[in-house]
């Protein structure tokens, strides 16, 4: 099957493929590095239903970051379906290990992509947190937003499949009463939308990378929020960033707030392992 899909490839690339193989990198698809003569490729497989539609999310996500000129993403250059397999064909990036400089950069270029100020909340078209659906109705207020397309559709999910009990759940009031009290005056901005440590790449000649984007837009502090999860990112890269965006008012609050999202997406996605977490958000703000 593999040989048909690099078949494929090759003809609609028309490059004559010297080399394929398996690499890390696709966490839930397979992945492979393409080498031709004019360059090198990355490839993700997946046959799950679905794939299709987030592989034509992932490049769309791709493409709007590609295009602020800000900072760098690979480029895609296929995706479709061969065989029943969705596929897709990006750039290959050969990395290295960051550096404290290159966390510098990464926070600056990331801060220039968040000072791009946008009209509304939202994207015009939905896409994918890891492999759950992400709606991206466009909102004018960040606030409706956050409640209507980001935390009350986790609580819901959450809520059917036994994980969290009708009682720990905030009704939409007593949300929208603490996103006002430390989420207000936010102005829209193009986020990365899942920015873990897994999530960026430098480049061996030091250039970041955002790959895997969930891409809408909204609060630049969602970013951060999730760079502070689970670690990855150096202290260079938070100097570097808040020296182009400042610290404001509520700071380490809005951290819990949008960490709350990624908790209940981790939630729903791989069982009780997060419900600690999840728990302590809603028992200290709700």
């Amino acid at each position: 099957m593999i040989k048909d899909i690099l078949s494929y490839i090759s003809d609609t690339i028309s490059e004559k493929i010297n080399s394929t193989r398996p690499v890390t990198g696709g966490s839930i698809s397979s992945a492979y590095l393409l080498e031709t003569p004019e360059r090198n490729y990355f490839l993700k497989l997946n046959k799950a239903p679905d794939a299709l539609e987030m592989f034509h999310a992932e490049q769309k996500g791709l493409d709007v970051i590609e295009k602020t000129a800000t900072i760098s993403v690979p480029h895609v250059h296929l995706v479709d379906s061969v065989n029943d397999k969705a596929i897709i064909l990006m750039d290959y990036v050969e990395n290295r290990r960051p550096v404290s400089s290159d966390y510098e950069r990464l926070g600056r270029e990331l801060a220039a992509l968040h000072s791009l100020k946008q009209d509304d909340f939202g994207l015009d078209s939905d896409n994918y947190i890891g492999s759950l659906p992400q709606s991206n109705k466009i909102h004018t207020d960040w606030i409706d937003f956050y409640w209507e397309e980001r935390i009350s559709p986790q609580l819901k999910t959450a809520s059917r499949a036994g994980l969290l009990s009708e009682k720990e759940i905030p009704n939409k009031d007593k949300s929208i009463d603490v996103f006002n009290r430390y989420l207000y005056d936010v102005t829209p901005s193009i986020i990365h939308g899942d920015l873990w440590g897994g999530n960026y790449l430098i480049s061996t000649d030091g250039t970041p990378f955002l790959i895997d984007p969930a891409v809408y837009r909204g609060h630049s502090m969602v970013d951060i929020a999730m760079s502070k999860l689970f670690g990855s990112f150096g202290a260079e890269f938070y100097g570097a960033y808040h020296e182009i965006i400042p610290i404001t008012e509520f700071y380490y609050e809005q951290i819990d707030l949008y960490q709350l999202y990624f908790l209940l997406v981790h939630l729903n996605l791989f069982g009780r392992g997060y419900y600690t977490s999840v728990s302590d958000i809603l028992k200290r703000y709700f």
